[in-house]
């Protein structure tokens, strides 16, 4: 009988880190790798033993060391689990297979329209070209020669041109992808639904799992730092405000078994004295405070040349599809002659051969080359540009968040002279539109947590002096001194319950 295990994804990020541990992992080493919170670990641990048969070594700090010498074959092997197994496939299969027909159903959309407006107005072009040849109506060969026939040529040139240019673009594209430069494009490489969905929605957010990578970070600076953070460190690991800061810190104390303490000195600090009980003992953090950073949102990964005809296509289906739609509710049915003469000559035409094949082609050009291309034309232009913009202002936000960070460590690497030109990287991921209000605007909020003194330079400009932050490290550096690092050592195994099963 199996378990029954409320947070399956979570569940499956711990089997997976056990997995790449074959020489034993804690729950602290769980934890460093997955950043779930640290009852859950150990929850989901306990089950993953009982379900994997793991060898459990406890040692004598009271810490379990997993390990599973026997692999990871399930010992529930009954109906329900192998039904469980086969409905999480067929969910995947069925969320792949849907997102795939959705992106289909756009290309489809978008060039199946086109191409059959293409076909009706080169059948147009043909057609009052020969009536204009045999001269039989006058009046006819005139609307068809002249704006009609204006019209239709002007079409199919563009079809000549987007042919030739199709053609230039089959190589899909080794030559854009050698001469792919800083502007930000990237080569269209793959199929052409793809490239049409990344005009319309994007790539996905390239920040989906900073959650779990800021954590992560997080606990690998605290366990290379005997499991002790500041505030002030954690501002400037996670780029928050103070305030925020300090509802953030509150949080991973709940999550990672974290206590503030106060220093001789009086400096307020955090312990995660739980994460400390590890089997790797690897320092995994980056040197110093330099946090990674967030990655800016592109619009598209499409050249821009594709994403400009994609743009010309959806405006050609945006223009018929207005137009059939427009004629239609004017017009309406073409019983007679006088009528034909009497309405727009593609319409006209387009009725009276779609009426060969169907007994009401009104309905069919109101909705089918009507309404549907419009509604769709004007959403393939309306998705793309609200999330242009949508972008470009989370785009500012992000460069502020990593602004801040650079900030924030420069002040704490130096808080007795902070100047704000100090504050000054060079990558575009942390520099907004504003730099100087951005500097200025940083050393406000960090002077939110602690007061500096301000005075005039040299030069005129404003220095910055965080005498009370220059304390609070000092405190910092002493208590960190002052902790034992073997007292969060494992110690050796008390008790192994494969004793007599030789090591893997």
């Amino acid at each position: 009988m199996g378990q029954q295990i409320r947070d399956r994804a979570a569940y499956e990020r711990v089997t997976d880190a056990f997995k790449r541990r074959r020489k034993g992992a804690t729950v602290a080493d769980i934890v460093a790798v997955t950043a779930l919170p640290l009852a859950t670990v150990r929850e989901l641990a306990g089950m993953a033993a009982d379900e994997y048969s793991a060898r459990l070594e406890v040692t004598e700090s009271g810490e379990i060391r997993y390990s599973f010498p026997r692999g990871f074959t399930s010992k529930y092997r009954g109906f329900s689990a192998g039904l469980r197994k086969f409905l999480g496939i067929l969910k995947k299969g069925i969320k792949t297979t849907a997102v795939f027909v959705f992106k289909v159903w756009i290309m489809v959309m978008l060039v199946g329209y086109f191409v059959l407006f293409m076909l009706i107005a080169l059948a147009s072009l043909l057609l009052s070209m020969t009536v204009h040849s045999s001269g039989s109506d006058n009046r006819s060969s005139n609307r068809g020669g002249g704006v009609g026939g204006l019209f239709a040529s002007s079409i199919f040139n563009m079809i000549i041109r987007i042919w030739f240019y199709s053609e230039l673009l089959k190589p899909l594209d080794s030559r854009y992808s050698r001469n792919r430069g800083s502007s930000g494009d990237h080569a269209g490489k793959g199929p052409l639904y793809k490239a049409i969905f990344s005009f319309v929605f994007g790539d996905g957010d390239p920040n989906a799992d900073w959650s779990d990578r800021e954590k992560q970070g997080l606990i690998a600076y605290i366990q290379a730092n005997r499991g002790v953070i500041s505030l002030p460190e954690f501002m400037t690991l996670t780029g928050l405000t103070p305030e925020k800061a300090e509802e953030g810190i509150t949080a991973c104390c709940v999550e990672f078994g974290g206590l503030p303490e106060i220093t001789e000195g009086g400096t307020l600090i955090y312990r995660f004295d739980e994460l400390l009980l590890r089997s790797d003992t690897r320092n995994r953090s980056f040197p110093g405070l330099s946090a990674p950073i967030k990655r800016l949102r592109s619009f598209s990964s499409n050249l821009k040349k594709m994403n400009l005809w994609f743009s010309l296509i959806n405006g050609a289906n945006l223009i018929f599809g207005g137009y059939f739609l427009i004629n239609a509710l004017r017009t309406g049915h073409i019983l007679t002659q006088a009528h034909f003469e009497a309405s727009s000559y593609l319409y006209g035409l387009t009725y009276i051969l779609s009426g060969r094949f169907i007994g009401n082609p009104l309905p069919v050009i109101t909705f089918g080359l009507g309404f549907v291309p419009l509604v769709f034309s004007i959403l393939f232009w309306l998705i793309p540009g609200i999330r242009y913009f949508l972008t470009k202002r989370e785009n500012e936000n992000i460069k502020l968040e990593n602004l801040r960070k650079d900030g924030y460590r420069r002040i704490w690497n130096s808080p007795l002279s902070v100047q704000p030109g100090d504050i000054n990287p060079q990558a575009a991921e942390c520099r907004p539109k504003d730099m100087e209000s951005a500097r200025h605007r940083i050393i406000r909020e960090f002077g939110s947590y602690v007061v500096p003194d301000v005075t005039i330079g040299d030069t005129g400009g404003e220095i910055y002096s965080f005498g009370e932050l220059d304390r609070e490290k000092k405190a910092l550096e002493k208590y960190r001194d002052g902790i034992d690092a073997g007292g969060s050592a494992l110690g050796a195994t008390v008790f192994d319950s494969d004793a007599r099963l030789p090591e893997a």
